[in-house]
């Protein structure tokens, strides 16, 4: 053929196309970009002239390529005397810059002042101690406010401070530690800011015995370095509170200095979805309990968001195609990705499901966890049992009423499984109340079928549950009995409990095993056939 005509230019023109391509295919691959390690630099009052009252240290080098800036002097309700100039300098310099603000347990006179003002019900100690966190963060935000500075980033520093000391003699202290920090990043999410943890594992343990919190971004620190790459370690190993590590640090006596961990580009983060100690309801990550529910008729599945009072701000159609489940239930965060995720039973083959929820109300993409679960007619999500900081499973098994603790192993399944006991069958229903008793550990609520009598099975913490006390009577007139955490805002848990009118009644906790005067928040719920 000849290539000079017409035809044979259009040969020539595939012909070349093809060995062109060919030699394409036969090039190595570039591997994906990787964002290069970023080195930093965090500062506060430290670097304040003395006649401020810090210490005159020395500013960053200006090849600096983030700062961390330090929105307090030492202790939550002060401020950085020096703030504005060290924000002015990050932006002279052009430097990417987060903020940071001090964690601190309250006196007494800052317990007066901000206990009774927050968004909790200042009824109990627990829920004053929440506030006084979020009061903390309310500080740090006007802070940000005065010198005209939004950050992408608010890291909350929880360590131990002499000056206004952690309380850690005991399990309850540590408790109550957990409270004002929640507070504070409830605080900080009401105000639009994302924000992670900065702290160390022995610091974090003292103060809050090893809370596990893996939805919240970490910046952990180094300390002094002992070896080399004491500070790549921070980012590779687990962190002190199972979050993932964006930032690690260490220091000397003239500077602090920072890097970035992995491919982190020193970008925004994602606000963690959801509240930590609240419960295993809050679905929506609005720090208030929430409610599902399956609609009979249709299969549907509602979500009905709490108001943190004890009533509802609407529903939300979340789910259709339900009607197949056996079982369902709020099981907490299973895969450890800081959402509140459900559980359900197939009807027809028997297969668990666990459903990851989006965190901001939405039931996401499900896996299956679990098969031959038909056996079971009762499977509950008791929150954490074993005391590890994985929330665990229950599940009673129909034939022989033996019950089952499946404790999870945090990253969507189960270990080896554990007999708790035999003799459940007498029980028509078995509730997971969260802490009843106000003691830390989860409990387990059971209603015997033949009296009608509710008996609490308080947990010991560590996989068991201690001998039952009658807490209630004339249970049997309720069909439908849910845990739903703190319904009502005052951090106890309550108890939902639906007559077969319809009429939905709020029991509230009185936090040592027993309730209050109930009420009734809600008519019409004879339509749904599954509370969770």
């Amino acid at each position: 053929m000849s290539t000079t005509g017409p035809a044979g230019r259009r040969w020539l023109a595939a012909a070349l196309s093809a060995l062109v391509a060919l030699a394409l295919t036969l090039l190595p691959t570039a591997p994906p970009a990787v964002a290069a390690t970023l080195y930093g630099h965090d500062v506060s009052w430290p670097q304040c002239s003395s006649a401020q009252g810090g210490y005159g240290l020395p500013m960053p080098p200006t090849s600096t390529q983030f700062v961390v800036v330090g929105l307090t002097r030492g202790l939550a309700f002060t401020e950085n005397p020096c703030l504005a100039s060290q924000v002015s300098w990050t932006r002279t310099h052009a430097t990417p810059a987060h903020a940071y603000a001090m964690a601190t347990f309250p006196t007494a006179a800052q317990l007066g002042a901000y206990g009774d003002d927050g968004p909790w019900r200042a009824t109990t100690r627990a829920a004053r101690l929440s506030n006084v966190g979020y009061a903390e963060a309310q500080y740090a935000v006007a802070s940000l406010a005065r010198v005209g500075w939004r950050p992408p980033v608010v890291w909350i520093d929880v360590e131990p401070r002499p000056a206004q000391p952690w309380p850690t003699a005991n399990a309850a202290q540590q408790r109550e530690n957990r409270y004002v920090i929640e507070g504070l990043m409830r605080g900080l999410r009401d105000a639009g800011y994302s924000y992670g943890l900065y702290s160390y594992t022995s610091g974090w343990n003292d103060i809050t015995a090893g809370w596990r919190l893996p939805g919240v971004p970490v910046w952990a620190t180094a300390g002094r370095l002992d070896y080399p790459d004491e500070a790549l370690d921070r980012c590779t190993q687990p962190s002190f509170s199972g979050g993932r590590v964006y930032l690690s640090q260490w220091y000397d006596d003239t500077r602090d200095y920072d890097r970035t961990c992995g491919t982190y580009a020193f970008t925004p983060l994602a606000v963690p979805p959801s509240s930590m100690t609240g419960g295993l309801g809050d679905l929506d990550g609005d720090w208030r309990n929430d409610v599902l529910a399956r609609e009979a008729a249709t299969g549907r599945l509602w979500l009905y968001r709490g108001t943190g009072t004890g009533g509802w701000s609407g529903r939300v159609q979340v789910g259709t195609g339900w009607g197949g489940m056996d079982v369902m239930d709020t099981a907490g965060d299973v895969d450890g990705d800081g959402r509140v995720d459900v559980l359900a039973v197939d009807a027809a083959s028997g297969a668990l499901w666990l459903y990851r929820g989006t965190g901001t109300g939405g039931i996401g993409a499900r896996t299956q966890v679990g098969r031959g679960w038909g056996v079971m007619d009762a499977v509950v999500g008791p929150g954490d049992v074993t005391g590890d900081g994985r929330v665990d499973l229950l599940a009673r098994e129909a034939a022989t009423g033996r019950l089952w603790l499946y404790p999870g192993d945090g990253a969507g399944g189960w270990r080896a499984r554990q007999q708790v006991g035999p003799g459940w069958g007498v029980m028509d229903l078995l509730v997971a109340p969260g802490d009843l008793d106000g003691d830390g550990a989860a409990d387990l609520l059971a209603r015997h079928a033949g009296t009608g009598d509710l008996w609490l099975y308080p947990g010991t913490g560590s996989g068991g549950f201690r001998a039952a006390v009658r807490v209630g009577n004339g249970w049997g007139v309720m069909d439908a009995v849910v845990g739903a955490g703190d319904v009502n805002g005052d951090r106890t848990a309550d108890l939902l409990a639906r007559r077969p009118s319809g009429e939905l009644w709020l029991y509230p906790g009185n936090g040592t095993g027993g309730w209050l005067a109930p009420s009734r928040v809600g008519h019409g719920w004879q339509v749904m056939d599954a509370l969770a």
